[in-house]
C-alpha cells in the first residue's frame, strides 16, 4: 500500500511539472534495467532465428542495445506510441508473426486485447474474466508465464501453428494486464521478455495514474467529458499534430435545443439529465480517438482528428440520430443544433475554428427541423452573407469575444470591403451586422450603433431632407463607430475617466473608420464625413481635425447629436443611464458650441417620441 501511496505521489508531482509529459522516470527505468544480471540473460540467448540476441560475442552489448531502446521508449507521452514502439522492438528485431497487450478493465471484468501482426494489421477483442479455460486469464489470475505451442485460444483463424508466450504485466505487486508475443524460440528469450512486459506494466499503470490525476482537473462532473478547460487543451495539441502530420481535423458543436425552456418548466434537474443522456450517447457512439468535451451549459462539442468535413457530418448524422432514438418524459425525442468545422478546410487558427463551428451551431439552430431531423451545418457550406448567417457571426462573436480575445471584426471587414458588387439593401444588412459585432466588444454599448442610426433617421426626417439623403444618414450613424475595430478593449472597457494617453488613442476611432473601412469600398465612400466628421464641435474644439461650424457637414452634425442622446441615455460601467429630462438639458447647455443649435431645438422636440 505504501508503495502505491508513494507511486501516486511520484505521478502527481510529475504531472504539476508539464501536463504531457512520460509516465515513467528514466531514473526507474535504468535502475529496473541494472537489476538484472547480464550473464543470466546471456545464457538464455541462444536462439540463431533472432537479430538483437542471436551473437554470442556481443551478448551483452546486444542487450545493451534493447535496455537503451526501452530507456528512449520511456519519454514517449503516449499510450498508443509507447505500444507502437514496444511493438516495433520486437518485431524489428526477431520474426515474431504478432505482438499484443490485454489491458484490464474492472468496470466490464474483461482483458481488451489489443493485437498487431507483422503486416501492421490489428485486431481487437474482449476476453472475459469468467473464461477461466483461457490461457490469457490463467496468466492475468495467477500471474505466470504461460507457453502454449498453439494460438487456438484467441480465436483468430489468421494465425495458426504459432507459438506464444503469455506474460502478466506486473506492477507495484499488482497484475493489471497481459502480454502476448508469437515467438518459437520463447523460452531462450523470456529474460529479456520479462524485462519488456515489466517496462510495459509499469508505464501503463504510470500512464493510468497520470491520467486519472489530470482527469479530476479536467473532468466536467455532470457529463463526465472533458470540461471546457480540458478540451481547449486537446484540442491545440490535436492541432498541432494535424499541421505536423499534414491531417485534417473537424470539430462538431452540438447545442441542446430548449434547454432554458425544460429548466424553466421542469427544473434544473430535469435539465440535467438532458444533459447527462447527451453526453452518455455522444461517449458510446463518438469513435476511438475522438475527444469530446462540454464546451459550454448545454453545449458539447468533439474533436475528429484525422477527419475531413464530409466524413465529420457522416458521423454527426449518425449521432443526431442516435439521440432522436431517445426519449425522455414529457420531453420526447432529444434534439440538437449542430455546427462543422474543419482543419485547414475552414481555418488554420483554433479559435477561428471554434468560432465557426459555433456559428454554424446557430445556423442549424436557425433552419430547424426537416423529417424530424436537425440540420448538420458545416462553416464551408453556407455563404457568409446570408442573412441567417450573418445573424449568427455577430450572436457568437458578442457571446464569444472576451473569452476568445481574437479579432473577428477584422476579417468580418476584409469581406466586407472585398465584395463591391453588394446591392444597397444588402449593404444595410451587412453593415448592421457589422455594428452589432463592433457593438459586441462593449457590452455596455450593445445596440449603441442601431439607436444612433434610428436617432438620426429621426432628425433628419425631422428637417425634411431627401429620402436618398435620410438612407445615407442612417446608414452613415449605423457605422459612425465602426473605427473602434481599432481601439484596444482596455481602453474601450475602462471604467471611468480615461488618461491623456487612453483619450488620445480613442479619438482616432473616427479616421481609422473612414480610411480603414469605408475608404477600400467605393459603395460607401460617400460616406466618410459622416463618420470621420461625427466628434467635430461648432466651436472647433473636437476631433480628429478641429473643424467649426460652417466646415462640419450636415450629416456629421446630425449623427453628434444622436451619439451623444445615446450615450446619455445609456447606462455606463461608472454610471446609470440619464433620464429623458437630464439628457435634454445637457444638450441645450451645449447647443451653439458643441452642437448646432437648430438641430438641437428639433431634435429636443422629438426626443420624448424616441423612446430609450
Amino acid at each position: 500500500m505504501n508503495k502505491e501511496k508513494n507511486l501516486t505521489n511520484k505521478i502527481y508531482d510529475l504531472s504539476k511539472k508539464s501536463p504531457i509529459t512520460s509516465p515513467l522516470s528514466q531514473e526507474k527505468l535504468v535502475s529496473k534495467v541494472n537489476s538484472l544480471t547480464f550473464n543470466n540473460c546471456a545464457n538464455s540467448l541462444s536462439n540463431p532465428k533472432n537479430k538483437v540476441f542471436n551473437n554470442e560475442k556481443s551478448l551483452t552489448l546486444n542487450y545493451r542495445v534493447v535496455t537503451d531502446e526501452l530507456i528512449e521508449i520511456s519519454n514517449i507521452s503516449s499510450i498508443y506510441e509507447f505500444y507502437s514502439k514496444i511493438y516495433s522492438l520486437i518485431t524489428q528485431n526477431i520474426d515474431s508473426a504478432f505482438f499484443a497487450v490485454g489491458i484490464y478493465k474492472e468496470k466490464s471484468n474483461c482483458l481488451n486485447i489489443r493485437l498487431k501482426d507483422k503486416l501492421g494489421n490489428s485486431y481487437t477483442s474482449k476476453i472475459f474474466l469468467k473464461d477461466e479455460e483461457n490461457p490469457i486469464i490463467q496468466a492475468f489470475k495467477n500471474e505466470e508465464i504461460i507457453f502454449k505451442d498453439d494460438v487456438d485460444f484467441l480465436k483468430l483463424s489468421y494465425f495458426k501453428n504459432n507459438s506464444v508466450v503469455i506474460l502478466p504485466l506486473i506492477s507495484v505487486n499488482k497484475c493489471i494486464g497481459v502480454m502476448l508475443i508469437e515467438d518459437n524460440y520463447a523460452r531462450q528469450n523470456i529474460s529479456l521478455y520479462k524485462l519488456i512486459a515489466n517496462v510495459t506494466a509499469l508505464y501503463t499503470h504510470n500512464y493510468d495514474l497520470l491520467e486519472r490525476s489530470e482527469g479530476y482537473v479536467n473532468t466536467d462532473n455532470l457529463t463526465l467529458l472533458y470540461n471546457h478547460r480540458g478540451f481547449q487543451e486537446i484540442l491545440t495539441n490535436e492541432i498541432q499534430r494535424a499541421e505536423t502530420n499534414k491531417q485534417n481535423l473537424s470539430i462538431v458543436m452540438m447545442d441542446i435545443c430548449s434547454i432554458t425552456k425544460i429548466n424553466r418548466e421542469l427544473g434544473h434537474a430535469k435539465g440535467d439529465e438532458v444533459i447527462k443522456l447527451v453526453a452518455e450517447k455522444v461517449r458510446q457512439n463518438i469513435r476511438e480517438g475522438d475527444i469530446a468535451g462540454r464546451y459550454g451549459g448545454d453545449e458539447i462539442a468533439i474533436i475528429l482528428p484525422n477527419t475531413s468535413c464530409d466524413q465529420a457530418k457522416y458521423i454527426a448524422e449518425y449521432l443526431t440520430y442516435s439521440l432522436s432514438c431517445c426519449f425522455i418524459d414529457e420531453l420526447g425525442p432529444v434534439k440538437v443544433s449542430v455546427g462543422i468545422s474543419s482543419y485547414p478546410t475552414c481555418a488554420n487558427d483554433k479559435e477561428k475554428l471554434l468560432i465557426l463551428a459555433e456559428q454554424a451551431m446557430y445556423i442549424s439552430q436557425a433552419k430547424g427541423y426537416k423529417d424530424g431531423m436537425s440540420a448538420i451545418i458545416s462553416s464551408a457550406d453556407f455563404n457568409f452573407w446570408d442573412d441567417i448567417a450573418l445573424k449568427s457571426y455577430a450572436e457568437v462573436v458578442g457571446k464569444r469575444h472576451a473569452q476568445l480575445g481574437i479579432n473577428f471584426e477584422e476579417e468580418l471587414i476584409s469581406k466586407f470591403n472585398a465584395d463591391h458588387a453588394i446591392s444597397g439593401n444588402r449593404i444595410s444588412e451587412i453593415a448592421t451586422s457589422l455594428a452589432g459585432a463592433i457593438d459586441a466588444k462593449d457590452p455596455y454599448t450593445k445596440g449603441h450603433s442601431t439607436s444612433v442610426s434610428r436617432y438620426s433617421e429621426a432628425l433628419a426626417r425631422a428637417i425634411n431632407l431627401p429620402e436618398k439623403e435620410v438612407e445615407r444618414i442612417k446608414l452613415g450613424a449605423l457605422l459612425h463607430d465602426v473605427g473602434k475595430i481599432g481601439i484596444p478593449e482596455t481602453v474601450l472597457k475602462k471604467e471611468g475617466p480615461l488618461s491623456d494617453e487612453e483619450w488620445t488613442i480613442m479619438k482616432q476611432h473616427p479616421t481609422i473608420g473612414a480610411e480603414k473601412v469605408l475608404t477600400p469600398n467605393p459603395s460607401l465612400r460617400d460616406l466618410i464625413p459622416i463618420v470621420k466628421y461625427h466628434h467635430e464641435r461648432i466651436d472647433g474644439k473636437g476631433y480628429p481635425e478641429g473643424l467649426r461650424n460652417g466646415n462640419i457637414p450636415l450629416a456629421a452634425k446630425i449623427v453628434a447629436i444622436a451619439d451623444t442622446y445615446h450615450a446619455l441615455v445609456s447606462d455606463r460601467p461608472y454610471r446609470r443611464g440619464m433620464n429623458i429630462e437630464k439628457a435634454i438639458s445637457i444638450l441645450k447647455e451645449g447647443a451653439g458650441t458643441q452642437w448646432d443649435a437648430d438641430l438641437v431645438r428639433t431634435f429636443i422636440k422629438i426626443a420624448p417620441s424616441l423612446g430609450i
